[in-house]
């Protein structure tokens, strides 16, 4: 995917710069007409290439979905009453551990639906986990015991799914951005993996032989 934009930005940018220098000739030789439609036209190639490279930085950390894909593979164990460890491995192999209070292991994603005409540009449903969290299963415990969130996407200066939040224009470029969460009541050690599709998040509980050996 990021190749395919890099060389887009590239094309881009360099027009630019054939467009601005084809202004400065038509400015040298007092041709005001000419001048003006390849200013417009280096604009609009430095835009392409600002659109295409605040894309890229925007959906870093995003991974590529398909029909269905292992985001995570956690191992559990309780830490007591109304605790436990969560060892997550992620599926770009790099492993953190988080404790949580509660009784279930929660998380939640960020998914986003490109439009086909964008999909030209190697862009395809793609998604990012954001957050896990411990969870209570009574209402009133959810209310007033110790709440644990903890991120798990990766911090960029800007990010597609938010940005599509906030501006109507890139709307042409995105067919839906969407939250999805999914969580597990936890009584004893287990093996999990947070599964995503194109419908959403499921955690899937599995045997330990099913798990890397990095994590048990």
């Amino acid at each position: 995917m990021t190749n395919i934009l890099a060389i887009l930005i590239a094309c881009t940018a360099l027009l630019s710069l054939i467009f601005f220098i084809a202004t400065v000739s038509a400015l040298r030789k007092k041709k005001i007409f000419s001048s003006a439609f390849r200013f417009l036209l280096t604009l609009l190639a430095l835009s392409s290439a600002g659109l295409l490279g605040m894309i890229v930085i925007a959906t870093a950390g995003y991974r590529a979905l398909t029909y269905e894909e292992t985001a995570a593979v956690v191992k559990t164990e309780p830490t007591g009453e109304k605790g436990f460890t969560a060892h997550f491995l992620f599926s770009d192999g790099h492993e953190a551990l988080y404790r949580l209070a509660g009784d279930a292991l929660y998380v939640d994603a960020h998914i986003l639906k490109w439009k086909p005409i964008v999909n030209i540009l190697g862009l395809h449903t793609a998604y990012e986990l954001d957050r896990v969290a411990g969870r209570y299963m009574d209402l009133k415990e959810e209310r007033e015991k110790i709440r644990t969130v903890f991120l798990l996407s990766r911090n960029k200066p800007m990010n597609m799914f938010t940005l599509r939040q906030r501006y109507s224009l890139l709307s042409p470029l995105l067919d839906a951005e969407y939250g999805s969460a999914s969580f597990i009541n936890l009584d004893k050690p287990a093996y999990f993996e947070i599964r995503v599709s194109t419908t959403g998040l499921l955690i899937r509980k599995v045997k330990r032989e099913e798990v890397p050996q990095t994590i048990r």
